[in-house]
């Protein structure tokens, strides 16, 4: 049986060639694609300003632990592929940043360091 870890990964990418009836729609929607709304979710969490030049989705996944933080990373750059064809438009080279919430360490407050 594998061990699966959750992962957070963020996404990023810039906007390249959008037509302008994307254009459009995503200035009319970019109220709700600010920093006040973003999520991790597995279905992802796309955020952009009203500039339309820089994007980034936050997805939380699953992903068994023997392939790593690489696989989770990989994943999510194809989700977010996935969504974008589906936005319409184009777009630059996927960097994406992953965090393993499974082996994260938590420095809890108050608590002395060991000497």
């Amino acid at each position: 049986m594998t061990t699966q870890h959750t992962y957070r990964v963020i996404v990023r990418g810039t906007w390249n060639g959008l037509p302008d009836d994307v254009r459009t729609r995503l200035l009319a929607e970019v109220a709700d694609h600010g920093l006040t709304q973003m999520r991790f979710t597995p279905d992802g969490s796309l955020t952009y300003d009203r500039t339309l030049k820089h994007f980034s989705y936050r997805y939380e996944l699953l992903s068994d632990a023997a392939d790593g933080p690489e696989m989770a990373g990989a994943l999510a750059e194809d989700r977010a592929e996935t969504a974008l064809r589906a936005l319409g438009g184009e777009w630059g080279e996927l960097r994406s940043t992953v965090t393993d919430l499974d082996t994260m360490k938590i420095n809890r407050k108050g608590r002395s360091p060991v000497r």
